[in-house]
Order: structure tokens, then C-alpha cells, then sequence
């Protein structure tokens, strides 16, 4: 074998064990920053270094301070592992080596793109002509979507923003609810549109529409500002969902562009038994979901879907002398990078392995394990489940903040589990998040042991 076979052969022999010790190893990491830089060495080697000796170097160093957060037992944030196709099509595609923005330069990518996109539309239930882009993750697609939700709203006003900029034009409204997740603050400030207008939300973080009526009918109604209304599929503590049908109708009488952040929860539509949280999302503008959560590919995998594909080409759409630009359109007019890897390739392997039953069991799985906790956390003493547990989200606090952060501490220390706190309505509360495909109900009863013996050393 030559060097670069050699080296290939040492990543998948540690890749393998790597894996195998997952269902028993323990979940935070074992060493910190400092002793893994003091491993791996801090100055730059004189000379050349066999690839091989490189990667049994960074394996055996990084090892004892990897998180296991392909693990069943991960459950801090929303993240699921990586389902075994669409890891293996990772592999390939990092050693095919696409610049995959192009239909002439890598047809073989642009078709797997136009299927993935194709099958996704089909399952979560969107209009099937609309247009798909795959970005790093779910905040730069809710930057995607919003980009072109922003050029639209403004180019109906007269405003031409991609020639012009934002100075000097109209000012655009952006109205969501109080409980949206940071990445929406964040794209808009990329965006240059500043904070929204928050409108209030129910307990369980749902927007009101009678609340949201009332923000978009305030102002001049003769000459409304170009308006943009955020809705959220899954909240981040309680999994809730707003409620659609009636916002989407309040949202287009009030001439708005709506878009939905479903980051994790927008694949509750591939579900029969769990598609009702999702009715009414089909008739908004664009949405945002990430494919490195609910779905389980790999990481740099979010979902810009928009549509309106000429909206989002106008926004997004790259010119230049060099490019060998095709007729029907290129994925280079649907994300902001000019150079980046083959996304779509882990999309269509999870989706052609899984197909639409397993998409809807896997779906489904998720949820009955977040009831299981749900179930098993309200029979401890002093527990409580705040949330109404609609979806993957599981929040619960023990008996005052002080105690929830020791449960919490105790949970880490412990390590059979990776579980972080969260504040939600000004209450310490340990939020579990249950994303990931391999849990298994033995998972989810070793996680609830370990919570029982954190709550009972109080």
C-alpha cells in the first residue's frame, strides 16, 4: 500500500474502534484542553511526517478528550449521530473531493442534489416545485431563506437591494415570536435587519396569533413597511410548535413573507402520527431545517428551502467569467459559499437506507423515547416536568434551581449520560434532547438510573 492507503486504513481502524466503544464508554470527555495539546505537542515539526504516524498521532491524543456525542446517551443538545449510509457516503465524499457548485463540473453531485431535494420536499410535505439549498447548518439556512425573504419583501416596495444595499430604502419589519431560537437574532443581524419584533408567546413558548394580529394590523395601514413573520416549528425547551394554519393566514393578510424555523422539529411532517404539529407550515415562503439533527447525517448539513425559486436565486445566485453556468441552474445559486463539500451525498444515503417508513419510524422512536423520560422523571421525588411533551423536548426541574444544578453536576460527574441545564421562564431546569438514532429504551433506562441516583444524594 502506499502512504495515503496506509494512513486511510489507520483512520478506519480507529474509526471502527472508536465506534464500538460507544454503547459502553462514558459520555463527557476524559481530558482537557491542556493534556491534549500536550499530547499532540505544541511546535510545529522542521520536516515531513509519514501520513500514517500523523493520524495514529491525532487518534491516540484527541481520543481520551472526544465527547461521545454519536453515543445514545447524548442527549445536551439537539444533535443526532450519524446513520451508518450516511457516514459511509461521508467517507466518499470527503475522498471524491467535489467542488460540488457546478451541474457541468460535477453532474454526478447536481444529480444527487435535484434527488435529495426532491425526496425532501416529498416527505416533509412542501410544495414540490420549491427550491432546496444545503448550507453548513440550520443558522445559515435560516440566513439562506431570510436572504431572499428580505431581497422579496423589498423588491415589491421598489427597493432593489442586491444593486443598491439596504441604505437608504425602506425599512423591513421583522415580527417573531418571544421564544425563537438565537440563531434567528443571528442571521438577521448578518443580514443587517437588526432584532425582531417579539410578539408574545404561551407557556409553552407557542406564538399567539391574536398577538401577532395585533402587531402586523398596528402602524399605517395605507402604506405597510415590507414585513417578514418568523415561525417556529420545535421549540428549544418544550418541542412545541406554533400553531400554523391560523398564523400563516394572519401573516398573508398583512402582505408578509412568512418563514419557518423548523430546525429539528420541521421532520415531524414525515410522520403520520406526529404530521398535525406541522398543518398549515406548507403554505409559508420559505423553511429552515437542519439535516445533522432529526435525520442523523453528519455534521456542515443544514436545509435552505424556499418557494420561490427565482427569489432564491436572486438573492443568492453567483455571476463570474470562469464559471461554466448551465441554463437550468446551478447549487451555486442556492447557498452563500462559492467552495464547499458534497452535503447532498449524506442526505440521499440516510434517505435511500432509511426510506419514508424509516424516516417516519425514526421520527417517531425519538418521541417515545422523550414520553419515556418524560414518564420516568415525573416518578422522582421531588421532580417536576414542566413542558407538555409534544415532540423530542423534555424540560424538568427538582425541587428549587439550586437543586436542579446539583442533579445536573452529579449527572455529569456520574457520566453515564451527558445532559445539560438550560434556564427556561426563569427556572433552572435540566433539558434532555433526544435526537440521536442509536438510543435504545436500555439507553434511555441507564440515563434514567443515573438521574435517580443524581436526585437521591440529596
Amino acid at each position: 500500500m502506499d502512504a495515503r492507503e496506509v494512513a486511510l486504513q489507520k483512520a478506519y481502524d480507529h474509526a471502527v474502534r472508536w465506534l464500538a466503544s460507544l454503547p459502553d464508554r462514558r459520555v463527557p470527555a476524559r481530558a482537557s484542553v491542556d493534556e491534549i495539546v500536550r499530547a499532540l505537542g505544541e511546535e510545529l515539526p522542521a520536516g515531513p511526517s509519514p501520513p500514517a504516524d500523523v493520524v495514529e498521532l491525532m487518534a491516540t491524543s484527541c481520543e481520551p478528550g472526544l465527547t461521545a456525542f454519536p453515543s445514545g446517551r447524548f442527549y445536551g443538545f439537539v444533535v443526532g449521530g450519524t446513520e451508518p449510509a450516511a457516514l459511509a457516503a461521508d467517507w466518499l465524499v470527503s475522498a471524491w473531493d467535489q467542488n460540488c457548485v457546478m451541474r457541468t463540473v460535477s453532474p454526478a453531485y447536481t444529480a444527487v442534489e435535484e434527488i435529495a431535494g426532491a425526496w425532501l420536499l416529498d416527505l416533509l410535505g412542501l410544495p414540490g416545485d420549491s427550491s432546496v439549498g444545503f448550507t453548513t447548518g440550520a443558522t445559515m439556512a435560516n440566513f439562506t431563506c431570510l436572504a431572499a425573504g428580505r431581497d422579496a419583501v423589498l423588491r415589491r416596495a421598489g427597493w432593489n437591494v442586491a444593486r443598491d444595499g439596504l441604505t437608504g430604502g425602506p425599512g423591513v419589519r421583522v415580527v417573531a415570536g418571544e421564544s425563537r431560537h438565537m440563531a434567528i437574532d443571528l442571521a438577521l443581524r448578518y443580514l443587517g435587519l437588526g432584532r425582531p419584533e417579539l410578539v408574545r408567546a404561551d407557556g409553552q413558548g407557542r406564538l399567539e396569533p391574536d398577538a401577532l394580529r395585533r402587531a402586523l394590523t398596528a402602524g399605517d395601514s395605507q402604506d405597510p413597511s415590507p414585513t417578514i413573520v418568523i415561525l417556529q416549528a420545535g421549540d428549544i425547551h418544550s418541542g412545541a410548535f406554533d400553531p400554523f394554519a391560523e398564523c400563516v393566514g394572519i401573516a398573508r393578510e398583512a402582505g408578509a413573507w412568512v418563514h419557518v424555523d423548523g430546525a429539528f422539529g420541521l421532520w415531524a411532517a414525515a410522520s403520520p402520527r406526529y404530521a398535525h404539529l406541522t398543518a398549515g407550515s406548507a403554505d409559508a415562503d420559505s423553511w429552515a431545517t437542519d439535516a445533522h439533527k432529526t435525520l442523523n447525517v453528519p455534521y456542515d448539513c443544514g436545509l435552505a428551502i424556499v418557494r420561490d425559486p427565482s427569489a432564491l436565486r436572486a438573492a443568492m445566485g453567483e455571476q463570474g467569467d470562469y464559471l461554466i453556468q448551465h441554463e437550468h441552474g446551478d447549487p451555486i445559486d442556492k447557498v452563500p459559499e462559492l467552495s464547499r463539500r458534497g452535503r447532498a451525498f449524506t442526505v440521499w444515503a440516510a434517505l435511500r437506507s432509511l426510506g419514508r417508513s424509516g424516516v417516519a419510524e425514526l421520527v417517531e422512536r425519538l418521541c417515545r423515547h422523550a414520553s419515556a423520560f418524560a414518564a420516568g422523571i415525573a416518578d422522582i421525588d421531588g421532580a417536576t416536568v414542566l413542558n407538555d411533551v409534544a415532540f423530542t423536548q423534555v424540560c424538568a426541574e427538582f425541587g428549587g434551581d439550586a437543586r436542579t444544578d446539583r442533579v445536573l453536576a452529579r449527572l455529569l460527574d456520574d457520566g453515564t449520560a451527558w445532559i445539560s441545564g438550560s434556564t427556561w421562564h426563569d427556572t433552572r431546569v435540566m433539558r434532555i434532547s433526544v435526537s440521536n438514532w442509536s438510543t435504545t429504551d436500555e439507553d434511555v433506562r441507564r440515563t434514567l438510573d443515573a438521574i435517580r441516583r443524581a436526585a437521591a444524594a440529596d
